[in-house]
């Protein structure tokens, strides 16, 4: 996916050769391209599936906000960011954490409250972490993540570097006065933030027509002069290009950037939630614009991938599910000294 360099901007990989192939249809990027896209989307669903019937059966326990109908938002943002550039987002996180590299094994032991989750089974499905792949949550407070992503991005710039920092939030978090305090800085000091709005239109369950006077939350760099734009969430050629855009402009030095991404979860704000006030016919509509269905299609109709490279891929993804969910049902708990480490960066005395 990303590329390891934190100089440029990695490109999608394009697909010189689409016409005498016979697949010029409306195709801007490469076959490797499309399956990576495609193969990280079919991953998260699959994953955020067996995370749902696990959660039925009791096996993972607390909250739960699964990622299904927002897979594309992940899968285009990775494609065009590198490795050195920092993600922090909201609870809504698997999808993320995923695509920035954490292991679906380690993923879901965490969900389980297994010693072998990424953060030692401490964090539970909201607060995932993962320093290697510079990845910072998973914050369970709406908009908590907003100041702590600016000031990741203000760390890069003091230190000199060409990285961002993607500082992700909800349509419910856009309410938070923590975000107006973090974007009049950070476009005071020209941070190296990128704040993408995941706009599935109704935060943990009231219509963002109900809750703001502005509906276009596009609009809500204007007050900053903050370069914005709202995007399609469901395709992640749209995501991908929109992220590349934004990234160009921040790395020049030009300060941050923000998008609006609209998407749509197909599922619940949480596992509680039956989410009775949507539309039935509302719901369907997303559904037939489903980013895994459309970009298998695009595959398959373009010579792409066979249907038994496809089935192939889907084997392949449901074997890893398989797995993560046997390495965590197999996992231990933590130890329950494990109740005092990692809270303090020394030893306590009355902690021993």
């Amino acid at each position: 996916m990303a590329t390891t360099s934190s100089k440029t901007t990695p490109q999608a990989k394009k697909s010189p050769t689409a016409k005498q192939n016979g697949t010029a249809k409306g195709l801007k990027y490469s076959k490797e391209q499309y399956l990576e896209w495609y193969t990280l989307m079919l991953r998260i669903r699959r994953f955020e599936e067996r995370a749902l019937m696990s959660y039925g059966q009791q096996l993972i326990r607390g909250f739960c906000h699964v990622y299904i109908g927002q897979e594309a938002v992940a899968a285009g943002m990775e494609s065009a960011l590198t490795k050195d550039d920092g993600i922090v987002t909201a609870y809504r996180q698997h999808g993320t954490a995923l695509g920035r590299g954490v292991s679906m094994r380690a993923a879901m032991a965490e969900l389980y409250g297994k010693e072998t989750g990424i953060v030692k089974g401490k964090g539970g499905s909201m607060h995932f972490f993962s320093k290697e792949n510079k990845y910072f949550g998973g914050n369970g407070i709406v908009g908590a993540q907003i100041p702590i992503g600016t000031g990741i991005a203000f760390a890069e710039m003091y230190n000199g570097t060409k990285n961002l920092c993607v500082v992700m939030f909800g349509d419910g978090a856009a309410r938070q006065g923590a975000l107006w305090e973090s974007w009049n800085m950070a476009m005071t000091w020209k941070v190296p933030a990128l704040y993408i709005c995941e706009n599935n239109g109704y935060a943990m369950g009231t219509s963002v027509q109900r809750t703001s006077n502005v509906t276009d939350l596009s609009m809500l760099g204007a007050s900053f002069e903050m370069p914005s734009e709202t995007v399609d969430g469901m395709n992640p050629e749209a995501v991908h290009e929109a992220v590349a855009r934004a990234a160009e402009h921040i790395r020049s030095g030009k300060g941050p950037y923000y998008l609006n991404i609209k998407t749509y979860r197909y599922k619940g704000h949480s596992v509680s939630d039956p989410a009775k006030y949507r539309e039935k016919t509302e719901v369907q509509e997303y559904q037939d614009r489903d980013p895994i269905k459309v970009v298998e299609a695009r595959i398959l109709e373009n010579g792409l991938a066979t249907e038994a490279e496809i089935k192939a891929i889907k084997d392949s993804v449901k074997d890893e599910v398989a797995d993560a969910a046997q390495f965590a049902e197999e996992s231990n708990y933590p130890d329950p000294s494990e109740l005092y480490t990692d809270n303090y960066s020394e030893p306590y005395p009355f902690l021993t």
